[in-house]
């Protein structure tokens, strides 16, 4: 062989063995970015059910789901810590000291759960959870409680501290003959609580100090007076902390808010239904695109549909798509941990639904896969 000949095999087999390289790695990423997992929430009928863990493959367009946490009673809302080592789930229940809240060590390459504590919320049916941003504080939402309880968080291991009871009601005769505390959520800045009370058309605003031994205090602001027969449910913050948005369950609205100051201004109402729509319904859950251009929202009863929304260039909110859930009541829905997926839980249908979202349009694409499972009440997304 001579020297030009040599040369030219070793060049070849230089770049045989690059482009092998750069392929293996290719595909290496591409197998990291296609596998996608959730833990599930749930309503449960029997000891088997309980939480699951949820795998869904972009490539292969499949979906596996595992019980993960067998003998959990109606673990309907799930959050974790931040870096999703500890879970924190309700026990929607009621007892002589209320219903549950669990936590535990989280093991997400395992798909394993251990429990840390097992604590009374003091109020029946929690079904709600906020951490504030020390994560040193857990809040548990008291529906039929009409209360909330605050717990101290040590690395997972819960200790009681306090219980706020709200009082009153409102218009509606069925659903607001009482206080029922839906939903908490710690201000950005760490300082204030922001309570939803479905119940009483009102959204309570407390103080928030950590080195008291009952952190909640009264605010000069005790609350913001929601329209009369809205039931406020579940809200948002805004990145900067200065606009909330707010689901009215009992009239399928969403609402648009200011946060300036310790006090809350209505800025726009949204109906979730179309005009001509004659039906039962129930908005339930609100959440932001990760890029937080679009704003997304679930109405039940008749209508199971979801709602988007962006914002035009004077700061209004305009509907851009309404789209059908594909099954019936989507109490909760969320994406996947780049935004590229949305996950429905069809409560009442007994199973989960995958879309595909346009990042770039923020619309929801049509349905690529579904998953029996019983009662979905919560979508967690794992990184």
């Amino acid at each position: 062989m001579t020297n030009q000949i040599k040369k030219v095999f070793l060049v070849t087999v230089f770049f045989i063995m690059i482009f092998a390289c750069k392929q293996e790695k290719s595909e290496h990423i591409l197998e990291e970015n296609n596998s996608y997992k959730f833990l599930i929430g749930s309503y449960t009928d029997k000891e088997t059910d309980g939480i699951a863990l949820l795998e869904f493959d972009s490539v292969k367009n499949a979906i596996s789901i595992e019980i993960i946490g067998k003998g959990v009673k109606n673990p309907s809302f799930l959050i974790t810590n931040e870096d999703q080592s500890i879970l924190f789930a309700v026990e929607e229940t009621a007892g002589d000291k209320g219903g549950k809240v669990k936590s535990f060590a989280l093991d997400k390459e395992g798909k394993t759960l251990s429990l840390l504590s097992t604590l009374e919320t003091y109020g029946d049916h929690p079904c709600h959870l906020s951490l504030d941003p020390s994560e040193k504080f857990l809040v548990v939402s008291n529906y039929s409680g009409g209360s909330f309880s605050v717990f101290k968080n040590d690395s997972g291991v819960l200790s009681y501290l306090q219980t706020v009871e709200h009082k009153g009601k409102s218009i509606s005769k069925s659903r607001q003959s009482k206080p029922h505390v839906h939903s908490t959520i710690f201000h950005p800045n760490g300082k204030q609580l922001l309570v939803a009370d479905l119940g009483t058309d009102k959204i309570y605003l407390y103080n928030f100090d950590p080195d008291k031994p009952k952190p909640i205090q009264k605010s000069d602001e005790p609350y913001f007076q929601v329209s009369a027969g809205s039931g406020p449910r579940h809200f948002i913050f805004n990145k900067e902390g200065d606009m909330l948005y707010l689901v009215h369950e009992l009239t399928a609205e969403l609402g648009v808010y200011s946060f300036e100051n310790g006090k809350i201004h209505n800025l726009e109402t949204k109906p979730l239904t179309h005009p001509i729509f004659d039906g039962k319904i129930g908005a339930a859950e609100v959440r932001l695109s990760k890029d937080r251009k679009y704003i997304y929202v679930s109405n039940r009863g008749d209508a199971n549909e979801i709602s988007v929304y962006e914002k035009d260039l004077s700061n209004h909110l305009v509907l851009i798509q309404r789209v059908s859930t594909q099954g019936i009541t989507p109490r909760n829905f969320d994406f996947s941990i780049d935004g590229k997926y949305l996950l429905v839980g069809n409560q009442d249908s007994n199973e989960i639904i995958v879309f595909e979202v346009d990042s770039n349009t923020g619309l929801i694409k049509e349905k690529i896969q579904k998953a029996e499972f019983n009662k979905p009440t919560y979508i967690l997304p794992v990184r």
